[in-house]
């Protein structure tokens, strides 16, 4: 068993507990992240309570060898897509991607994300066509937030008034 399902199995039934889904464990140099997600999206308080609890149930079960640094998040608003399953919850959402270097066609897509199958997905890319990649040749991917019409992401900035000398 890795290091990921061992802290898989240790935590996903107390954070169900809470309410919270494991959206992805990640286990990298010397840093173990666990993204939460619920419907409606987690808030601070959520991270906070679910921060201590897995913490505690780690220490408790000790899966992991060596020191790390444990964070837990939410997935955030553009989500990594790195399992069938991620890919799944985001058909119908814009997904931009890239390739590994020896795979067919462009290494960068981006488009609707319009089927996921066993082998793969479809994207409707934006020149209208479609591309099928396997799952094998995603280097990378991750949905993508738009802004609706209208909307800005941040406040106009006010004006500064010239100084004159």
């Amino acid at each position: 068993m890795t290091v990921v399902e061992r802290v898989r199995a240790s935590v996903a039934p107390l954070l169900a507990d809470l309410g919270l889904e494991i959206y992805d464990i990640e286990h990298a140099g010397g840093v173990l992240r666990i993204s939460v997600d619920k419907t409606g999206g987690v808030d601070l308080d959520s991270i906070a309570l679910a921060t201590r609890v897995v913490s505690r149930q780690l220490d408790h079960d000790d899966p992991i060898p060596g020191r790390y640094t444990l964070e837990v998040t939410s997935p955030g608003i553009e989500r990594p897509l790195r399992t069938p399953e991620h890919f799944e919850r985001a058909v119908g959402q814009v997904v931009n991607l890239r390739t590994h270097p020896e795979a067919e066609g462009d290494r960068r897509a981006r488009g609707e994300l319009l089927a996921v199958d066993t082998d793969g997905i479809t994207v409707r890319l934006e020149d209208g066509t479609e591309r099928t990649i396997r799952f094998e040749d995603i280097e990378r991917a991750r949905t993508v937030f738009e802004w609706g019409p209208g909307a800005s992401p941040a406040p106009p900035r006010p004006k500064r008034k010239a100084h004159s000398s």
